[in-house]
């Protein structure tokens, strides 16, 4: 029997690609070639990242088809109904990069709340007094309340490790969790998630009805010097509303690594705005957590050897 054919259309860790090319005939193919609609007509399993789209049409053109393949933690760019309408099975890497999205997170806390510098070279005593003077960070982080909206996997990890630091830390979510694993954060409705927290990092995920859910109706709520983190994905976020509101409140800061689009373009309402920074998608990107994303190559050969996956799409 010939080989069966995986196209990749987004990187992969070298190790994880030459273990699945071993096995496969592995076919390096972005999605956006000209090459695209030829390769996927041959393909029984497909392997991406973030920015190749699953959807009915290109179903269409993989008769072959037995297996998505998402190096990733989300789901959003696949519709997993329509693959499953057509037997073909979705896997996922839904733990793989956990760890670098919370210490991301505790980074962008540490850069808006204790600003420094660093020396390239002497400077005088006045100078050095000034700089000790003028650089101060006016709050810490254990005198906030920290609230995380949707206490999944990423927000667990989060509450662990800012809870470890002393904030006092507020959640919501459409589950109830059970006490053990919140990490000593508590449960507050949205309303007042929105007007309690200090800081407030999002984590919720990607179903249709999260679209837009951080809009004008919950940032009215917020306190106008809130620190607002959003590492989860850019289209919960009604751009347009963020932007009214940090327009008005000058003291607020919005620290953005997700966007809707992205890349983002010169109209993109968020941009250059003085209190919001704007981060090109950095949250997973550590070399340990790529590389743990990447091995999603075992689940998709055994699929295609007939075995169960470990992490089917839920």
């Amino acid at each position: 029997m010939s080989a069966p054919v995986v196209v990749q259309t987004e990187h992969l860790d070298p190790a994880a690609a030459a273990w699945l090319g071993e096995r496969c005939r592995l076919v390096v193919c972005p999605h956006d070639s000209p090459d695209f609609h030829a390769a996927i007509k041959e393909a029984e399993a497909l392997v991406l990242r973030t920015y190749t789209r699953v959807d009915a049409g290109l179903l269409s053109h993989g008769p072959r088809l037995r297996v998505v393949g998402r190096a990733g933690v989300g789901l959003d760019n696949i519709d997993v109904h329509a693959c499953r309408a057509r037997g073909v099975e979705v896997v996922y890497t839904p733990d793989a990069n956990t760890q670098a999205v919370v210490e991301y997170v505790v980074a962008l806390v540490c850069d808006a709340l204790r600003p420094r510098i660093t020396l390239d070279r002497a400077i005088s005593t006045a100078q050095w007094n000034r700089l000790r003077e003028e650089i101060v960070g006016t709050r810490q982080i254990n005198e906030l309340t920290f609230g995380i909206l949707g206490l999944g996997r990423v927000g667990k990890s989060v509450a662990r490790a800012v809870s470890g630091l002393g904030c006092r830390v507020n959640y919501h979510d459409l589950l109830d969790i059970a006490a053990p694993l919140r990490h000593g954060a508590q449960p507050v409705s949205v309303e007042d998630l929105f007007a309690s927290a200090d800081i407030l990092s999002i984590h919720i995920d990607g179903r249709d009805s999260n679209r837009g859910f951080v809009g004008e109706r919950w940032l009215s709520r917020m306190k106008p010097d809130v620190l607002l983190l959003n590492t989860s994905r850019g289209f919960v976020v009604d751009n347009l509303s963020l932007a009214g509101f940090m327009r008005g409140h000058p003291q607020a800061l919005a620290m953005l690594d997700v966007h809707e689009p992205e890349p983002f373009g010169d109209d993109y309402p968020l941009l250059g705005l003085p209190n919001v920074r704007l981060y090109p998608h950095l949250a997973s990107r550590t070399a340990t957590a790529m590389a743990n994303m990447s091995w999603v190559v075992r689940d998709v050969w055994a699929v295609l050897q007939g075995q169960r996956p470990q992490f089917p799409a839920p």
